[in-house]
């Protein structure tokens, strides 16, 4: 399955206002998931899955829906640095013994075809294409082998990062939360249609910068779950971004950032794709 968080509009004109609902798409057409504003909320139901396949509300055209976040305010978002051996070795860095964890907060999520936010602060801004696991089932200490149960599906994310600030100091949270910056869908994509191994990219004005397998991860998704579980109890709609490939801006000689008006594109197959125009905060 494929579920997907819509944007409608009810009333007109100025009176007019924005809700949210969780949807299924079947080929061109969005199905509401009658009780659900998202994703998240319907991921908190122990019987989501049966759930969205019954679903049968008011249904609505794929083509130019207004799309949130998949998961617009997720309890938690832990991201994984250095977890591709490629980008390791462009950052110049050491394979690591254990994942190297950090967040990011549920504002700094946009919707799959939504403007980024360039802010006035940086001039440092970079592109990092992952996959995202969002969590499915409620689970502490959860064995590797186990893991699979407790996830929902994958999604697209692009952990834009501002580097003059990450780098300020050794904790690189300030450098990758910023508001607006992360878009993160289009759908959650259940894991019986999708597993780690398709071509993800992220291309800038349609030039491709990154290009690598999800399959050439140094930690896998499953051990992922198992390793974040040990630490804090996950829930559902939690989400796990597992690292990006070499290709960031950062790394090139000489470097190259985000500028406004660019066009950034993120793909994995059989996910979906993100398309974000570099807007310039006011």
């Amino acid at each position: 399955m494929r579920l997907l968080t819509l944007r409608t509009q009810t009333g007109t004109g100025n009176g007019g206002s924005t809700n949210t609902v969780a949807v299924r798409q079947d080929g061109d057409t969005l199905t509401e998931i009658n009780g659900f504003t998202d994703v998240g909320a319907l991921l908190k139901d122990p019987a989501w899955e049966t759930i969205a396949k019954a679903a049968n509300g008011a249904t609505h055209p794929a083509e130019g829906a207004d799309l949130d976040a998949v998961v617009p305010a997720p309890g938690k978002i832990i991201c994984v640095g250095h977890n591709y051996r490629n980008h390791i070795k462009e950052m110049g860095r050491e394979v690591p013994e254990y994942p190297t964890l950090f967040a990011k907060y549920a504002e700094s999520l946009i919707g799959p075809n939504d403007d980024l936010a360039l802010p006035q602060e940086s001039d440092t801004v970079d592109w990092e294409a992952e996959l995202a696991v969002v969590i499915g089932k409620t689970g502490r200490r959860i064995a590797e082998a186990d893991a699979k149960d407790h996830i929902a599906g994958y999604a697209v994310l692009n952990d834009v990062s501002m580097r003059d600030y990450q780098f300020r100091t050794i904790q690189w949270l300030q450098g990758k939360t910023w508001e607006k910056s992360t878009p993160f869908g289009p759908a959650l994509v259940t894991q019986d249609e999708f597993s780690a191994g398709p071509l993800m990219t992220s291309a800038v004005d349609g030039e491709i910068q990154q290009q690598t397998p999800t399959s050439d991860l140094v930690f896998t998704p499953e051990f992922l779950v198992s390793y974040i579980s040990t630490i804090i109890t996950l829930n559902p709609g939690d989400v796990i971004a597992t690292g990006t490939p070499g290709g960031v801006g950062h790394a090139q000689d000489p470097k190259r950032y985000l500028q406004e008006g660019q066009l950034l594109v993120t793909t994995i197959e059989g996910l979906g794709q993100l398309n974000n125009r570099v807007v310039k905060e006011a």
